[in-house]
């Protein structure tokens, strides 16, 4: 395991990577000792600077939890990571958000859906039933991953570890989901959720497509793996968070000027762009 000195150090640089948007050289190079543990010590200790400065924690994201992003990421293992105020973006019904991408270094898009808990889910036996039972209201979101960790490493090409998209808050940075409009929410055990699905287009082109059974098969599965996942930590997950239940497609790279549309049919269409 790395020293507490040594997380506080890293956890220090993707913070200021995040302001200077200049990416870091991966940790899991540089101290090839470094545990899963580790990763999310640091991760931890970023969020704890972050809070130091204002931010307030707003709920949790799970990652790599589909194929489809295990594939894309070249990574196997589901992670988890932090949702900050400062990420959050909202989109009114039939409007475009405008997305600034000075808040980002690379950004890509991923398409899931969100849990918003009216009650607090603590592990270790959460199940399914306790999600339901726990959700206030599902409802359409955007992922805005980036990488603060370089993707593949600038000497060698190698692919990040496991241990580096966990340091790197599972490589979030930003979360759309609809404002107030009821269209936007929807009662989780009314719907097929396995077959939740979304078109998302990309400057009026057609990228991805994928259903919500894409993740662990329901995407209330992951809610309940996270809030086990946090029992060891001494943590839970609270009333009024929202949760990312993990991506059902591969991310979709953003530039300047680029239109996203991500149409879940009865459950809402999210609309943004990235000046």
């Amino acid at each position: 395991m790395l020293s507490p000195e040594r997380i506080a150090e890293l956890a220090a640089e993707l913070l200021q990577s995040q302001r200077t948007r200049v990416q870091v050289e991966h940790f899991s190079k540089r101290y090839p000792e470094m545990t899963v543990e580790d990763g999310y010590r640091i991760g931890r200790a970023w969020v704890e600077l972050e809070k130091a400065e204002g931010r307030k924690v707003i709920g949790h994201k799970i990652g790599l939890t589909s194929r489809a992003m295990q594939i894309a990421s070249q990574i196997t293992e589901p992670d988890y990571g932090t949702l900050l105020d400062r990420m959050l973006y909202t989109a009114q019904a039939g409007e475009v958000l405008v997305i600034p991408m000075a808040d980002f270094i690379l950004p890509r898009v991923e398409v899931e859906l969100a849990f918003v808990l009216k009650a607090p889910l603590a592990g270790p036996n959460v199940t399914v039933e306790d999600v339901l039972a726990a959700t206030d209201y599902m409802t359409p979101a955007i992922e805005i991953i980036d990488a603060r960790i370089e993707q593949a490493d600038r000497h060698t090409k190698v692919m990040r570890k496991v241990y580096d998209t966990i340091s790197d808050n599972a490589a979030n940075a930003g979360i759309v989901i609809g404002a107030g409009d009821p269209a936007f929410k929807a009662d989780p055990r009314a719907v097929n959720r396995p077959w939740c699905g979304a078109i998302l287009r990309q400057n009026g082109v057609v990228e991805e497509t994928g259903l919500a059974a894409g993740v662990q098969g329901d995407p209330a599965i992951g809610i309940a793996w996270l809030a086990n996942r946090l029992a060891p930590w001494g943590e839970r997950l609270e009333a009024g968070e929202i949760v990312l239940a993990g991506s059902f497609t591969r991310p979709v790279a953003a530039k300047a000027g680029d239109l996203f549309e991500a149409d879940y049919g009865p459950l809402g269409c999210l609309k943004f762009r990235f000046v």
